[in-house]
């Protein structure tokens, strides 16, 4: 019989299941649930190089349980990998065939284990879509951008000008250049898409899909954002 202490960790710390714990954000996501006390179990392909058995070592050691599987697995066995856990999360990394077609068996894997939530890499799946669909939400620039997330958060925050587009691709090249960990400049990489017009759909779908609102950057902040 669990303790009473036993209990209200549980209660406050539901088992978190994570796909995807041997990549840079997986690991990341990893890390960041132990240090806050959480139970988690992660699931690992058999084999492996070096590099990540030895993080699999550390993680361990901090708390992590592991499990052998593939996202290729059928689901009653992926089903099995998740057990207990009340939140899947996935970190996985790649083309169709694990973005797409194996993070839609771990949907499956996940709901026949009951588990209650499901947090994915980025991807929609529409059966009957042909190519690939086009959704979004607002399109604005950085300044109403700046705008919306000062309203949404309350804060007041100071916009600067450090350069053109450019200069920014210019900087990502020079930090790909010397980092050691692509963390390092990803979050630049993001912004040079969307300063560059390059994120910029050509065509949208969204008639497409009537029942989803996309909710505006303002209230997402204002439901996101740290309390002051």
């Amino acid at each position: 019989m669990a303790t009473n202490k036993e209990f209200l960790h549980h209660v406050r710390f539901p088992k978190i299941f994570v796909a995807g714990a041997t990549g840079l954000l997986g690991g990341r996501i990893v890390r960041a649930l132990l240090g806050q006390g959480g139970p988690v179990r992660a699931l690992v392909r058999p084999g492996g190089s070096a590099e990540k058995k030895s993080s699999l070592t550390g993680l361990r050691a901090a708390g992590l349980e592991v499990v052998e599987g593939d996202l290729t697995d059928p689901a009653e066995r992926l089903a099995e990998a998740v057990g207990d856990a009340t939140i899947v999360i996935s970190a996985v990394q790649g083309g169709p065939d694990v973005i797409g077609d194996g993070q839609v068996n771990l949907v499956r894997a996940a709901e026949k284990a009951g588990a209650r939530r499901f947090i994915p890499s980025d991807f929609a799946v529409d059966p009957a879509a042909t190519g690939t669909p086009r959704f979004t939400g607002e399109v604005m620039s950085m300044p109403q951008f700046h705008d919306a997330v000062q309203r949404g958060s309350g804060r007041t925050l100071e916009l600067r000008h450090l350069g053109t587009a450019d200069d920014l691709r210019a900087e990502i090249s020079r930090q790909a250049a010397v980092a050691q960990n692509p963390f390092d400049y990803v979050a630049l990489q993001y912004q040079w898409c969307m300063v560059s017009g390059k994120a910029k759909f050509d065509r949208l779908d969204n008639d497409r899909y009537p029942q989803i609102t996309p909710q505006p950057p303002a209230g997402f902040v204002r439901a996101t954002a740290p309390a002051l």
